[in-house]
Parts: C-alpha cells; sequence; structure tokens
C-alpha cells in the first residue's frame, strides 16, 4: 500500500467533513436544539459553582474563580474528544452486528476513516463556552497574560487533550474483547468530571487512582506517538 502524508489524510478529512456536515444541516432544528442544549448543560455547571461558592468561601484553599478557570481549562480540552471522536460510541455496535470489517478494506488508515465518519458540531459550543469562562476567570485571578503564559497554556491544552483521547480510545476498543462494553466507555468518559475539581480536594486513595491511571495514560499515549 502506498505511505500516505498528512497532506493526503488533511484533504481527505475535509471532504468527509463537508459530506457529514451537510447531513447534518440538512436537519437545522435538531442541529440548533442539540447546541443550545450542549450550551446549557455547560451553563448548569458554571451555577453550580456559583453556588457552592455562596455557601464556601472557598474549597481546601481554592477561590471560587480558580475553580472556574480549571472548568473552562477542562471544557476547552475536551472539545477535541467531543468533536473528533464522537464515533466511538457507535464503535460496539458495529463491531458487534459485523459492519465494522468493511473498515478494513479501505485503502487508508482504518482509525482515521471510522473516526472522521462523525464530527460532533455541537462541541463547538462547548469551546466557545470554555473560551469564554477560561477568559473571564483569567482576568479575575489576574494572571499575567504573556507569550509565554500562553505558549504553557497550549501546552497543557494539548495534553490534556491527549490524556482524554488516550483514555475514551482505550475504553471504547474494548469492545473487542468484551461484548458489553459499553459500561467501560461510560466510565472513561464520566471520569473527566473529575478534571473539573483539582485534584488536592480529594483523599489520598483517589488521588492514587487518578495519578496512576494520569501516569499508565501518559505511557500509553508516548508508546503511540
Amino acid at each position: 500500500m502506498k505511505k500516505r502524508n498528512i497532506r493526503f489524510y488533511l484533504r481527505i478529512y475535509r471532504k468527509i467533513l463537508a459530506q457529514d456536515l451537510k447531513s447534518k444541516m440538512s436537519y437545522r432544528a435538531d442541529f440548533i436544539i442539540s447546541t443550545v442544549g450542549m450550551i446549557f448543560t455547560n451553563i448548569s455547571g458554571f451555577i453550580g459553582f456559583w453556588i457552592l461558592f455562596r455557601n464556601f468561601p472557598s474549597i481546601n484553599g481554592w477561590s471560587y474563580y480558580e475553580m472556574l478557570f480549571l472548568y473552562g481549562f477542562s471544557l476547552v480540552s475536551l472539545t477535541p474528544v467531543q468533536c473528533l471522536f464522537d464515533n466511538n460510541w457507535s464503535l460496539r455496535q458495529n463491531v458487534y452486528t459485523g459492519d465494522f470489517i468493511k473498515y478494513c478494506f479501505r485503502p487508508i488508515n482504518l482509525f482515521f476513516y471510522y473516526q472522521s465518519e462523525v464530527f460532533d458540531i455541537k462541541g463547538l459550543g462547548q469551546l466557545a463556552f470554555g473560551i469564554g469562562t477560561l477568559a473571564y476567570a483569567w482576568g479575575k485571578i489576574g494572571l499575567a497574560f504573556t507569550p509565554l503564559m500562553l505558549l504553557k497554556m497550549i501546552v497543557f491544552l494539548l495534553t490534556a487533550s491527549l490524556i482524554m483521547i488516550a483514555m475514551q480510545n482505550a475504553a471504547a476498543a474494548a469492545c473487542f474483547w468484551i461484548q458489553n462494553s459499553f459500561y467501560i466507555l461510560d466510565l472513561a468518559v464520566r471520569f473527566k468530571d473529575y478534571a473539573k475539581y483539582p485534584i488536592t480536594i480529594f483523599g489520598p486513595v483517589f488521588r492514587f487512582i487518578f495519578i496512576s491511571s494520569f501516569r499508565w495514560r501518559l505511557s500509553r499515549t508516548i508508546r503511540a506517538l
């Protein structure tokens, strides 16, 4: 098979994405409702923090705006896995019915083709809300906005995104060995909710679980690269 370069895959992805967006926009009411629903879901988390800190001035030394900063950071870092890897939810069914075999005969990378079939455009609403929340909290905390600080933020966001992508892909791939693997994927996705909170507010047992899981996923990601 001819070796494909990154330019080839970007061109193919652009064409697949265009077709996927056309099919979604044919049902505009569904698109608008789902996007608004995603935004309101994130707003509910914002309100939850506000209600919590109305009763407690801080949580283990973390102020309201610092927690809000982490919340915005988590929303932005989760956008790639939300938008680009939403097809993981269909993987179990495709493997179970045998439909997944068709991807093995495509003349391009199997993983790329399968994941590129679906783009969850609702994640863009999450991205916009996350950036707004992050910028708002950034200003309230009083962090300096310098090129070095911006570079650090980009690196941290990319790293966090890669960790979450690795977690979801590994959980979704469990369907090749476990028939009822939905709960594994669901558990991995729910794990992201803890990313909205600083690790220092949890007990020693949970810290050990989070850190061990992070190290294992990071090592798997580095090996894959």
